[in-house]
């Protein structure tokens, strides 16, 4: 039965990716927090760093991956590669590899090993560093999505397999130039997945169960930018942005609301779209992006228009990271440029540029810096290995305080890079690299 009131649905959804959290401390469960909007809310953080060294509260040597971290009921999960023999050529090679892909459930106090799962699993994918997709908790359960394919549901307290589903083989699925790296999205009872095949770019899947419950689009790649739930006058849509195009989804049965053309270069569709108020914007390579004004009044099939497109280098193209947005402003790394940007929303006009947070000339191709907003500030993890807590407003950039947290181990263009999402979670921050995941304590002391 079709549920009829939109607001109860979208209350209980963002509930529901919440998560369980208690008074211990917020969670983290998911990709980009618990509302997947890039904030952190709690309270009684350091206004900044201490001199020197940080000070973790545990790390834990992992392998190689680019999946961020997930906290929730204290525990913390996070995938990885193991693979014999030296990886330390060309990542942009697209390399035949046999390893196995782990999901690793630690204890958010100390860092103690609780279970682990690994699969055999050969990798033929360009920067075979490791898995992709940040794991889904969601109700005593972790869905993880490997770089291959592999979809696990997974018990969060024993990582006992419920169920799980192989892209290549279900769906016939070829694996992306980069992997498979659409974070599962839990919405209601069903996980939406990024799959590929025909007519089946989005999947639905029975949270519990595995089953498919719709499928819906084709594309000549599916791209990378996760499954985004966003919600306009009252109404909850699924974004899914392919190779193609941008579309608006009924969440419950698939059906495609409205399709916008967008097409990034080389099938770019990384970062994830950003929703303020009705206007949605989504951008990638080659200079492509579009700030789209959204509706859905009544019992009116929800629409997409085109309000601008990105037609120059003087506005904002994100791609390894996603753009935050903000009043009258979107702020994000370029990605040709490799600078931090507040640009007007309205117009796509550039305001400011800063290279400060990822530093390094000539400028840096797919420079990438992860945005968190936190209270008046944001705390940004640059691919240096640095964490930054900065103000950005229309003025400018205006860093407060920088610490050395990681060592870059990937590369990149000829440099080392660090390109994994960290979580922040019970006044933390849980951050990794391709050799250790570290906890470093950010509560403010008394």
């Amino acid at each position: 039965m079709r549920l009829k009131n939109w607001n109860w649905y979208y209350l209980a959804t963002i509930v529901l990716l919440a998560g369980t959290s208690t008074g211990r401390g917020d969670d983290w469960p998911q990709w980009l927090g618990p509302q997947r909007d890039s904030v952190w809310r709690e309270t009684g953080l350091v206004e900044k760093f201490p001199e020197g060294q940080p000070v973790f509260k545990w790390r834990v040597p992992i392998n190689g991956g680019y999946a961020g971290p997930a906290v929730a009921d204290d525990r913390v999960y996070v995938t990885d590669y193991e693979a014999p023999g030296d990886r330390s050529g060309d990542p942009a090679r697209r390399d035949k590899l046999k390893g196995k892909e782990r999901v690793l459930c630690y204890d958010v106090a100390n860092g103690k090993p609780l279970w682990k799962h690994e699969y055999d699993c050969a990798y033929s994918i360009s920067y075979p560093a490791g898995p992709r997709c940040t794991p889904t908790i969601h109700e005593g359960k972790v869905y993880t999505l490997g770089a291959m394919g592999d979809l696990y549901c997974l018990s969060a307290d024993t990582g006992k397999v419920l169920w799980s589903r192989d892209f290549k083989k279900d769906y016939g699925a070829p694996a992306p130039v980069w992997g498979f790296c659409g974070h599962p999205l839990v919405v209601g009872q069903r996980l939406i997945c990024l799959v590929g095949g025909e007519g089946s770019v989005a999947v639905a899947f029975d949270k519990d169960t595995g089953k498919e419950l719709w499928k819906a689009l084709s594309a000549r790649e599916i791209g990378y930018a996760p499954p985004t739930l966003i919600e306009v006058d009252g109404k909850p849509q699924v974004v899914i942005w392919h190779a193609e195009s941008i579309n608006g989804l009924d969440p419950e049965t698939g059906k495609v609301f409205w399709s916008v053309p967008l097409e990034p270069s080389f099938g770019m569709s990384i970062a994830q779209p950003r929703l303020l108020g009705h206007q949605l914007y989504a951008s990638g390579m080659g200079s492509k992006g579009a700030l789209l004004k959204l509706a859905a009044e009544g019992d009116k099939t929800p629409t997409a228009e085109v309000v601008w497109r990105g037609k120059n280098t003087n506005s904002l193209y994100s791609s390894n990271s996603t753009p935050f947005l903000e009043g009258e402003m979107m702020y994000g790394i370029d990605c040709t440029a490799g600078a931090l940007r507040g640009v007007k929303l309205e117009t796509g006009e550039r305001v400011w540029e800063s290279s400060k947070p990822v530093p390094g000339k000539p400028r840096r191709s797919h420079g990438t810096a992860f945005l968190v907003k936190q209270a008046d500030r944001f705390f940004l993890m640059s691919e240096t290995g640095d964490l930054i807590i900065a103000k950005l407003t229309p003025e400018g950039y205006d860093e407060i305080s920088r610490m050395h947290l990681l060592e870059p181990t990937s590369q990149a263009f000829g440099r080392d890079v660090v390109w994994s999402h960290p979580a922040f979670a019970h006044k933390c921050i849980f951050a990794r690299n391709d050799k250790e995941l570290v906890c470093l304590p950010l509560a403010k002391k008394p």
